[in-house]
């Protein structure tokens, strides 16, 4: 990761985790979504991602989620290693694990920056 999507990368997942402090669940898990957006193209990060986002269901008693994640744990870093990430996926049991999806124009201008 280049120093600017690292930042920006790591300002998310603080953003997360500040907005589960605060109650606001279902903004911690949007914050976790960009994280992922931004890390699939790096392995370490992406299955950071992925572990945040199995902790955020098993807090929440999320079982759909959590069961989800688990095969997404297994294949993150592979996935980022072979360049079989999906782009735009934002990495939830809601959305096809191979399906690609539109990238925000916010963290398009931020991948696009690397």
């Amino acid at each position: 990761m280049t120093p600017t999507l690292r930042t920006h990368f790591d300002l998310e997942l603080r953003r997360a985790e500040q907005a589960h402090a605060r109650g606001a669940h279902q903004d911690a898990w949007r914050f976790l979504e960009r994280a992922h957006v931004l890390s699939q193209a790096h392995a370490w990060p992406h299955l950071r991602v992925h572990g945040a986002m199995f902790r955020w269901a098993v807090r929440h008693g999320d079982w759909r989620e959590l069961l989800g994640q688990l095969p997404r744990l297994i294949l993150a870093a592979p996935g980022s290693w072979l360049g079989r990430a999906p782009l735009g996926n934002t990495g939830g049991a809601n959305v096809g694990i191979f399906t690609p999806m539109d990238i925000p124009e916010d963290l398009r201008a931020i991948l696009a920056a690397r």
